[in-house]
């Protein structure tokens, strides 16, 4: 892995929303609305996949799909996904402004990686104009990959499907999957760099996967931020990672020493 030539982040949990609270928010908000309270497990489960596959992934889990049959009468489909995909994607580009800050350590260690030839590439489960948002709010603290796709440009194949990736390695113009470091903070992150046959790697702390806020974090006693983080790289390891970072300042160390 010492010869990568890019590396691909994730957006919310990995460079951003530090811990991606915002879509979290907005999932509870929307089946609220239905009449149904997720738990945190049911929402974070399906993340980093494409926001209305997401949905239909919810809409599919065993205990959520009985409450909207004892509810509605009838089982959940594609009229019903679409229904709350309209009302999520309006509560989350409502607080998306609020949910953009750039973790600890991500502009110091992509600059890093910059200065020593490697470039940046990204893929996301938002959408282009949720990325309309973030992608500036992110530039004015300082970080800015070279390239970026969300789900709009392949047809809408998200993760765990590997065509981000491979619009950018295109638009990097790199040839080989085994030059190419995917990270993210979800499982779905780290099927889609196994799925494009590339290096894949998890990051733990703020992660998605983990789901505690920077403050919670840090409240948390040495002995269960140990084993938080462990229960999260087991995860990762499981979906078939190749490398776990506990931060991104861990990754530039792996990648430059």
């Amino acid at each position: 892995m010492k010869k990568i030539k890019a590396v691909i982040f994730d957006w919310a949990g990995t460079t951003v929303d530090y811990g991606c609270m915002a879509p979290v928010q907005a999932f509870v908000e929307v089946f609220k609305q239905y009449g149904i309270e997720p738990t945190m497990e049911e929402v974070r489960k399906p993340m980093g996949m494409l926001k209305i596959d997401h949905i239909r992934t919810m809409l599919q889990m065993e205990r959520i799909r009985g409450l909207w049959v004892e509810k509605y009468g009838k089982e959940p489909g594609e009229e019903e996904a679409q229904a709350l995909y309209s009302i999520f994607e309006e509560k989350l580009l409502s607080i998306l402004p609020d949910h953009s800050g750039v973790k600890p350590g991500v502009v110091e260690t992509v600059n890093r990686l910059r200065r020593n030839g490697i470039l940046i590439g990204s893929t996301t489960g938002y959408n282009d104009k949720m990325m309309e948002i973030v992608v500036p709010a992110a530039k004015a603290q300082g970080y800015e990959p070279d390239v970026w796709f969300s789900p709009d440009s392949t047809g809408q194949k998200g993760r765990p499907y590997p065509y981000m990736i491979f619009r950018n390695m295109e638009a990097l113009d790199i040839k080989k999957v085994r030059r190419v470091l995917k990270v993210g903070d979800t499982v779905s992150d780290i099927k889609e760099g196994r799925n494009a046959g590339v290096w894949s790697a998890g990051i733990v702390i703020g992660s998605s996967e983990m789901g505690l806020t920077e403050e919670e974090y840090n409240a948390l006693a040495p002995e269960e931020q140990k084993k938080r983080c462990s229960e999260v790289s087991d995860r990762f390891l499981a979906a078939g990672a190749d490398k776990i970072f506990y931060t991104i300042d861990d990754l530039g160390e792996f990648l430059l020493g």
